[in-house]
């Protein structure tokens, strides 16, 4: 069995306009300035917590004395009931998982997304069927880029490090893979720079190309 792991928030889904209208609303509450998308894209891959302290920091002494947990969690509440407004799933994803799923892959995601808002998502969009696991960035005691990560989603999906790949936009989800021993693939389409494909097995500029590399990269056995 081959399994086949994606990363959810720059790989699977466009889910920036969403992410960056819910950080610019969190800021007004707080009195403070906003931030333009491109800003926000630099701040995703980390987690909500991370996200909400990036933000926060760009507001300089502005923020220094909002309690981040206490940010994070006003957060939660503001992007929880629209994560799905505006984001919208990456050209060919659909296709490119059934296609997989039909070509005998299992398949899952690896996020550091918290797993209820990611289940949600993945709801909305119908991907949910298609998929054996999904861990959150709160499922294990660790998050990408540590390996535990990507090894417990791994084992929640029922498959074998040596037969799997990791498709992910950020460095963590290169890290993760190279430190698992998994294969990996960098998604070009995605929301980080070219810099964060240091250590990929390869790269792919378009999600329907996936198919095509990780079969190179985890041949079928006959």
């Amino acid at each position: 069995m081959r399994l086949a792991v994606f990363d959810l928030d720059g790989t699977l889904i466009d889910s920036l306009p969403d992410l960056a209208d819910s950080v610019n609303s969190l800021l007004r509450g707080y009195g403070l300035t906003e931030q333009d998308d491109g800003s926000v894209r630099g701040m995703i891959g980390d987690g909500v917590a991370v996200l909400v302290q990036r933000a926060l920091a760009r507001c300089g002494d502005a923020a220094a004395g909002i309690d981040r947990a206490e940010a994070t969690k006003r957060f939660m509440e503001i992007y929880g009931p629209r994560a799905t407004e505006r984001s919208r799933l990456f050209p060919g994803v659909k296709d490119a998982l059934t296609c997989m799923r039909d070509e005998g892959w299992r398949l899952a995601v690896c996020t550091n997304k918290p797993v209820a808002a990611a289940h949600n998502i993945l709801d909305t969009f119908g991907l949910s069927d298609l998929l054996a696991a999904v861990g959150g960035g709160d499922s294990f005691a660790t998050r990408k880029p540590d390996p535990g990560h990507l090894l417990g989603t791994i084992r929640m999906a029922g498959g074998d490090v040596s037969r799997s790949v990791m498709t992910g936009d950020h460095a963590n989800d290169i890290r993760a893979a190279s430190g698992a021993g998994a294969r990996s693939v960098f998604a070009e389409w995605g929301y980080g720079v070219q810099a964060f494909a240091e250590g990929a097995s390869a790269c792919a500029a378009c999600m329907a190309d996936v198919p095509v590399i990780a079969a190179r990269l985890v041949p079928a056995v006959s």
